[in-house]
């Protein structure tokens, strides 16, 4: 049976990422280094696979991240490709608001159904960003697209990673650098039967140990709480 490959790439660098800030709606740039790193991945190291179609976040860091990848392709919008809503917690760090019920409840991950203040829950966006994925998913095997990627979020992939990946890990493993992410394998008889989806590689499939992967990055994700996460705090 014909199979598919989807790519979830996260979008390049921001500076609320170097300031280890919760950016979720708020519509930043990416920067310019981090456009660089683009750059290099694709002269040094051969670069992204190869797609038919580009999904993307309607976020600027998202879209530009898109362009710069994948530069003859024109980006399909969906909203539902969007970051969490951090509410009043958008654009703070964790360390400022450590003292905040709400932000412990939501990292405790032990009240999904509660929406951060003026913001979305964890349940919300989860549903949001699964059901879009899965309209994703089954049109790519209806019009028989062969491979496609996603210009997304961290916390999206984190959360798409965690709801359909083979093999199972909670979200907390599937943090990626900036302009990284997974590819998935998409077998339509075990989509059909399962509903998941065989994580392939990671994306781009760079040929670099650990070591020479972090040190290619300005930022790399170690220690950012995430919702449900045992090394919280």
């Amino acid at each position: 049976m014909k199979t598919y490959q989807i790519h979830l790439i996260r979008h390049a660098l921001t500076q609320g990422n170097l300031a280890g800030q919760y950016i979720g709606h708020t519509d930043l740039d990416a920067t310019d280094a981090g456009l660089r790193q683009i750059n290099d991945i694709k002269r040094e190291y051969g670069g992204y696979p190869e797609v038919d179609a580009v999904f993307s976040s309607p976020l600027k860091r998202c879209l530009q991240t898109a362009k710069r990848i994948y530069p003859d392709r024109e980006p399909i919008i969906l909203e539902g490709l969007s970051e969490y809503d951090f509410g009043e917690f958008e654009g703070k760090t964790a360390d400022e608001l450590k003292d905040e019920e709400a932000f412990q409840v939501w990292l405790a991950g032990t009240s999904p159904e509660t929406p951060l203040p003026f913001g979305e829950s964890q349940a919300a966006f989860n549903e949001r960003v699964c059901s879009t994925f899965v309209q994703i998913i089954d049109g790519i095997v209806k019009a028989g697209v062969k491979s496609t990627a996603v210009v997304t979020h961290g916390g999206v992939i984190m959360a798409l990673m965690a709801a359909f990946a083979l093999p199972e890990a909670p979200m907390h493993e599937w943090m990626t650098p900036n302009a990284c992410g997974y590819t998935l394998r998409i077998d339509p008889s075990l989509w059909l039967r399962t509903g998941k989806l065989e994580a392939f590689s990671e994306c781009p499939a760079l040929p670099l140990s650990e070591e020479q992967e972090r040190a290619l990055w300005d930022y790399y994700p170690e220690d950012i709480p995430v919702p449900g996460d045992p090394q919280n705090p």
